[in-house]
């Protein structure tokens, strides 16, 4: 006998899973372990016979062969079926849920457990997912098995995963719910039972006690939220407790409730109490709170019945944790950026125009001779001014004056309200009279995304709330205590410190299974808009190394940054950890160094290159732990895209190209396709040789090149990333009549067997370099050099390049004529590894196969015998022992000698003694 079972109070989503998994499982039976909901009992009133529903005391435990347990990892939750499960014969124990554990740990899918909490199920098989339903993981696989369900058991199913979704309004409903739901009604699901069931009308105890709840109903805000709670006192269980929350909070302006029932037991006459929590605040999880006492739920939505006599201090107890979970309200002291770019009265349109061009921004603060604020200017205003001719004019008659502000402890809600009340797009904020920040709509509106995306896992990446322990668990011992360092420096300056870039991307998608073995690691210090300055990172670098005198120290002056390198640490051996003060750049031409500004850690983030690569983990409390995402880029490491933070960004730097590729072959992602156009449009525009044609020297753009096309190239994914740079055009920036044709594709893949033969020792020049020169033998002769040079290849590269055609026509020409093996070693001895093979993969096959022979074997070949050979022999040493033994070399090449008797007979006939 294959047994389903559900949990004690089977809810919807367990009734649902468990009919859905009889059909996975033909001939298995679905087993209510202690009782159901009374919404659930009265529809089995009338749809029992359509399941195969076995009742529990019918079934005989030494006939059962396996079981497997739906919406629940908890042995107690199962009442006396839990017994079932230390059976001597069961075959196996699968287990099939969507909750996080107890301790807010998730548990990996499709992972077989070997240790387990002493009341979680032991199961040869879990499948345990962040779905909004445990109904949606039974359906994927009803779908892959391309089963078919009666409408009964659409329904049943179809509710199982509205109920616990709230009709996917919940958080923690996802885009698999919606598309279990969709096929739930193509099979058939009935609509109107779903609403009768959904949203059920109250019973007339729960109508009663409904109106005491009202009146005893109590209320706190707590950090800009409502939370009310109630205790009822009744003279046994209730059912449909939950329906009771709902309606509560239907009827209240509560963003949190917390109801509870004491009654007595029928049997022992001990207090229980039946709790039920309800949240819609992000940041807090219901689930974390009821779990330690044997309930559980969702983040928003749990229940739990506790058995003792201080029910009372228990409430009290989970009323004080769902308060202390509420996170504080978010200031414009977070939300703001500065330095605030800011203007005088009597600067002219003109100039106005140009500052907004250079930054960005869409609007500029005006204040007076001693920072006081007088007005703000759009970029609207200057726009018109400019088409009125009055480009000259100051801004002091254009600016608005009538202005609405805000300080640093107004709260996210109350800016939220101010921007809507008014229309207003941006709110500078002042403190004791002076400027000190601006916040925008989109850094509000970009705030409440994140909120939302953070208090919603994926199946890949973990919760966001906070990521400390997600850290700690992934790096070394050693890492950890080196970033918990840098933090506790940072705050005893009053500065932040974040983890930013593609650390933070590398552990968001690493394994958690295993440590992050992080080489390269970027910090950005921000002052949090108080007394940083742009060598506070050089500052903070000089203090860890301090700390770790073992580390070289290195300050790049142009850029206030610094680097820290531990190059013979057992613990931290070749790690590099950059430091740097938040700033911001601009690109005064395309493919110019960008010039530099200290500024705050939103606008150094919005200076990088890709989404994935513009995140931050703040190391430094408050929010130590949080994860700043202000661009999208956990949604796009989730649906694995590269996606670009700027349209003018390939304009702007046009290597990142390079890099955007690189990523995309690297990570297994796909390039967006708006990110794809920009590449295109920016390769189209010929910027990257326009920028060198203007400035014949750009040393750091041709830097940025050669590195991207040196990372590219010496990674095992250089073949699929060469075929996309081909594909989007983009070789054209190494020679704008590059590109890859079958001829080029060719000869990359012939080098690449070569370079499977030879070391880097051999071919004098690291393999990567040797694909590149063979892109560029694909130039005209004539160019090939200063490409060459503009890539800051060696001189003897750049050299042989140049003359490479020459020296491939002689060889050829000679090859032809050469015949034997000796001939052969004789022409070619003179040329290096490299240049040969250049020669080799541009010639006819019969050419390349000289070449090689040569290469792997006659250059191997050496002369039968030595010099010490021939002076034991009685040879006198001088110049002719050269020529004896270059003569027997070449006899050893062409077959007539072979051993070394017919070695010393060739000697003897040859160069006989005298």
């Amino acid at each position: 006998m294959d047994l389903i079972l559900c949990h004690t109070t089977a809810d919807f989503d367990c009734l649902g899973a468990a009919v859905g998994l009889t059909r996975l499982k033909p001939g298995s039976k679905l087993v209510l372990t202690g009782g159901s909901h009374p919404t659930v009992r009265d529809f089995l009133a009338l749809h029992r016979d359509e399941y195969a529903l076995i009742e529990r005391r019918a079934v005989n435990p030494k006939l059962i062969r396996s079981l497997s347990v739906v919406d629940t990892q908890q042995r107690d939750r199962l009442g006396k079926g839990a017994e079932w499960l230390d059976l001597p014969q069961l075959s196996g124990v699968e287990v099939y849920d969507h909750h996080r554990s107890v301790q807010g740990e998730r548990i990996p899918k499709h992972e077989r457990l070997s240790e387990c909490g002493e009341e979680s199920i032991r199961g040869t098989y879990i499948q345990i997912e962040s779905v909004g339903a445990t109904t949606t993981l039974i359906v994927e696989q009803l779908q892959r098995a391309q089963i078919s369900l009666t409408p009964a058991e659409a329904t049943v199913m179809a509710l199982g995963i509205h109920v616990d979704t709230g009709s996917l309004t919940f958080d923690s409903s996802t885009a698999r719910d919606a598309l279990a739901l969709a096929w739930l009604m193509q099979q058939g699901a009935r609509l109107s039972a779903i609403a009768d069931y959904v949203s059920p009308s109250l019973s007339g105890q729960l109508q009663e006690l409904l109106t005491v709840a009202l009146e005893n109903l109590q209320a706190e805000m707590v950090s800009g939220h409502q939370v009310a709670w109630v205790l009822l006192l009744t003279d046994g269980f209730v059912p449909g407790l939950s329906s009771l929350a709902t309606r509560l909070l239907e009827l209240t302006d509560a963003d949190a409730l917390l109801l509870g029932c004491r009654y007595p037991a029928k049997s022992s006459g001990e207090e229980r109490l039946s709790a039920i929590g309800r949240s819609g605040i992000s940041g807090t999880d219901l689930n974390e709170i009821f779990g330690p006492l044997g309930g559980g739920g969702h983040a928003q939505a749990a229940s739990v019945t506790w058995r003792g006599e201080d029910s009372q201090t228990i409430f009290a107890q989970l009323l004080d944790q769902l308060k202390a979970q509420i996170p504080q309200p978010l200031t414009a002291r977070e939300l703001m950026s500065s330095p605030v770019r800011t203007i005088l009265p009597q600067t002219t349109i003109r100039e106005a125009s140009r500052i907004l061009l250079r930054y960005g921004h869409s609007g500029l603060f005006v204040v007076d001779s001693s920072g006081q604020l007088v007005g703000i200017i759009s970029r609207r205003d200057i726009d018109l001014a400019l088409h009125h001719g009055f480009s000259h004019a100051p801004v002091k008659g254009y600016m608005t004056l009538n202005l609405k502000t805000i300080t640093p402890d107004t709260g996210l809600r109350a800016i939220e309200s101010l921007m809507v009340t008014y229309d207003i797009g941006r709110l500078p904020v002042l403190q004791a009279g002076q400027l000190v920040g601006i916040v925008t709509r989109t850094d509000v509106l970009r705030q409440l995304h994140t909120e939302q995306i953070q208090a919603k896992p994926t199946a890949k990446l973990p919760l966001q709330a906070c990521l400390l322990p997600e850290l700690r668990s992934r790096l070394t011992p050693q890492l950890w205590h080196l970033l918990k360092m840098a933090a506790n420096a940072a705050v005893s300056r009053g500065w932040h410190l974040y983890l930013v870039g593609g650390a933070v991307r590398d552990l968001l998608l690493a394994d958690t299974d295993n440590l992050v073995m992080l080489q390269d690691i970027d910090l950005v210090v921000d002052g949090f808009h108080r007394s940083a300055d742009a060598g506070a990172g050089v500052e903070l670098a000089k203090e860890l190394q301090q700390l770790y005198p073992g580390a070289c120290l290195q300050v790049h002056g142009r850029f206030q940054t610094a680097a820290l390198l531990w190059h013979k640490d057992p613990e931290l051996d070749n790690l590099w950890v950059d430091i740097a003060t938040a700033r911001t750049e601009f690109y005064p031409y395309p493919a110019a160094n960008p010039e530099v500004e200290a500024s705050s850690i939103r606008q150094d983030l919005y200076r990088r290159d890709f989404t994935i690569n513009a995140l931050a983990l703040r190391l430094t409390a408050p929010r130590a732990g949080e994860l700043l995402d202000f661009f999208g880029g956990l949604l796009d490491l989730d649906t694995k895209l590269i996606r670009v933070l700027h349209a003018n960004s390939f304009i702007e730097d046009p290597t990142r190209i390079y890099r955007a590729v690189r990523f995309a072959v690297r990570l297994g992602f796909e390039i967006e396709s708006q990110t794809e156009a920009y590449i295109h449009y920016a390769i189209e525009s010929g910027v990257y040789n326009r920028s060198l044609a203007k400035n014949s020297r750009v040393p750091a753009l041709e830097t940025r090149l050669k590195n991207e096309l040196k990372y590219i190239l010496q990674a095992d994914y250089w073949k699929p990333a060469l075929q996309i740079l081909g594909d989007l055009g983009a070789l054209s920036c190494i020679h704008p009549t590059l590109e890859l044709n079958e001829q080029l594709w060719k000869q990359m893949r012939l080098v690449d067997r070569c370079l499977r033969r030879f070391s880097k020792f051999e071919l004098q020049i690291p393999p990567w370099q040797m694909l590149l020169e063979v892109l560029i033998t694909q130039i005209l002769p004539e160019e090939r050099g200063k490409v060459a040079t503009n890539l800051q290849l060696p001189a003897q590269t750049i050299e042989g390049l140049s003359h490479l055609d020459k020296v491939a026509s002689v060889v050829l020409e000679k090859l032809r004529l050469s015949q034997r093996p000796s001939q052969i070693l004789q022409l070619l001895q003179p040329y290096d590894v490299a240049t040969l093979i250049l020669i080799a993969v541009g010639s006819p096959r019969s050419v390349r196969q000289k070449i090689w022979r040569y290469l792997t074997e006659f250059a191997q070949v050496k002369s039968p015998l030595n010099g010490n050979d021939l002076k034991q022999f009685g040879y006198q040493r001088g110049p002719q022992f050269k020529q004896m033994l270059d003569a027997l070399l070449v006899a050893k090449l062409d077959g007539i000698v072979g051993d070394r008797a017919s070695a010393e007979a060739y000697l003897a006939e040859h160069f006989p003694l005298k």
